[in-house]
């Protein structure tokens, strides 16, 4: 520990600046590059990188979670965070710069690469690694403050669990939409099949403004009635079906390798879409397995929320749960799942992190089902919230347990805000990644952030207490001084 904090003060010290100085160890880039074990991940990140000597080296660790980070803290674009690190010293020194340059770290385009390559376990690793002990050094401390010997095997602490959406930036689909959407990308397909022929053919006819129209004339209205809406979407259902006949026909004379890579993930996307869109219609109903919601992200679905503002969000769900200030990602899944069925695997990690059961664990409604309850009675665990079966007749009893019920909801407030902070603060309200595996980054990343804010912020109100400290120290020695004095 000594070794790497005498690294760190080396790394700083020896910093050049253009014009001579050093950087303030107060910073706080500087307090958060001290926080974080780079060398730890370095092997980890490593592996995500052949031996070949072709191509140019890849990017340290540090600089790919330095960068990450800024961009999350800041919330900002890739571009706008490379702009920053080629324009402060400080944040050179995070992603682990030795001296001051004015010119661009790396393209912005990296920023993708880093976040395909730091994964959503490997965040949760690092979060777990850095946050766990120091729940578990506070609660030594506190113990030792109590003066009171805890069993090994006695339940401590609170357990805050809850769930969310992170919402992906699509817009708010719809059938129509959807089909006139992949209608359109079909007919650029089929464009690009036709060029890439040697001997070319009359072109198969679309019926492209034609089919424009139909559905300009069902979009265009306000409150379009559900007729109207059938009809159209069988019309671009039709136009949909003709064009992949097309494809498939043309795909006989033509490689699909003219596509690319984009356009033929398209092609792989519409076909299910249509599929699904088919099933719904002719057996009409408004809701299908799998289904799909965005062509361009065809991993986000639909998540029933029921609140006021939002009765469906479209993106990934996600567990979270909430130790002594620190937040952990439990789950994160793209399908709808009941995060009731999860309150027992988040109890039984707590258990793994930190060798013993809970107290209490605080949850709402939707978790407080019989099976949960048996599980916490048998680990002597409390559940939040009142009991099952009617209310007592005895008022006094009753009235304890509404206070006991209120008090448990208060308790409840603080996973509540982080949520709210996420989404207010951070990226959650609005998941700008488009593929999968960087949007489970970019969410883990938010949590990650969350977590060294509060380290920071205990860090700093530590430091204001030892001086408090000292200052009383100071002014009782002077009275005392002044006593003996007289």
């Amino acid at each position: 520990m000594y070794r790497i904090k005498d690294k760190r003060q080396l790394e700083l010290e020896n910093f050049v600046l253009p014009f001579g100085g050093k950087l303030n160890p107060k910073n706080r880039w500087i307090r958060l590059a001290r926080l974080i074990p780079w060398e730890e991940f370095e092997e980890t990140y490593a592996e995500h990188f052949t031996d070949s000597d072709m191509g140019a080296p890849a990017k340290p660790f540090r600089v790919a979670l330095g960068s990450l980070l800024i961009k999350e803290r800041q919330k900002i674009t890739d571009r706008e965070t490379v702009e920053q690190i080629r324009e402060n010293p400080y944040l050179q020194y995070l992603i682990g710069k030795a001296a001051f340059s004015d010119e661009e770290p790396f393209d912005a385009s990296m920023m993708v690469h880093f976040r395909k390559r730091i994964t959503d376990e490997m965040l949760r690793e690092i979060n777990e690694r850095m946050h766990i002990e120091e729940v578990k050094k506070k609660r030594e401390k506190e113990e030792a403050t109590e003066k009171e010997e805890h069993a090994p095997e006695k339940n401590k602490g609170k357990l805050l669990v809850d769930a969310t959406c992170t919402p992906a930036d699509i817009r708010y689909p719809t059938d129509l939409s959807l089909l006139n959407e992949a209608r359109e990308k079909t007919e650029r397909i089929l464009d690009t099949l036709h060029d890439s022929q040697t001997e070319k053919g009359k072109k198969p006819r679309t019926y492209r403004e034609q089919a424009r129209k139909e559905y300009l004339k069902v979009s265009k209205k306000r409150k379009p009635k559900g007729k109207m809406i059938r009809k159209g979407i069988k019309k671009q259902l039709q136009y949909l079906r003709r064009n992949l006949e097309h494809i498939k026909k043309l795909s006989t004379e033509t490689s699909l390798q003219v596509l690319g890579n984009r356009l033929y993930k398209d092609l792989l996307v519409i076909s299910e879409l249509y599929r699904q869109q088919k099933e719904m219609y002719d057996e009409k109903k408004h809701t299908v397995a799998g289904r799909i919601v965005s062509i361009s992200q065809p991993h986000v679905r639909p998540i029933v929320r029921g609140k006021a503002n939002a009765a469906v969000e479209f993106g990934a769900k996600i567990s979270v749960s909430f130790v002594d200030g620190y937040s952990f990602l439990e789950t994160l899944s793209w399908d709808a799942y009941n995060e009731a069925n999860e309150l027992i695997r988040h109890i039984e990690k707590y258990k793994k992190r930190f060798g013993y059961y809970p107290e209490s664990v605080h949850v709402d409604g939707i978790y407080r089902n019989r099976e949960n309850r048996g599980y916490c009675k048998e680990h002597n665990i409390r559940i939040s919230g009142p009991p099952l079966g009617r209310p007592p007749k005895d008022t006094e009893e009753y009235r304890k347990i509404v206070k006991s019920a209120k008090v448990d909801e208060i308790a409840r407030i603080p996973i509540e805000g982080v949520f709210g902070v996420g989404k207010r603060r951070y990226g959650m309200a609005r998941v700008m990644t488009k593929l999968k595996e960087t949007s489970e980054t970019a969410i883990s990343m938010t949590v990650l952030v969350m977590n060294l804010e509060k380290t920071l912020r205990d860090l700093l109100l530590s430091v204001f207490h030892l001086l408090q400290k000292a200052l009383f120290l100071f002014e009782k020695c002077l009275n005392n001084r002044i006593i003996t004095a007289g």
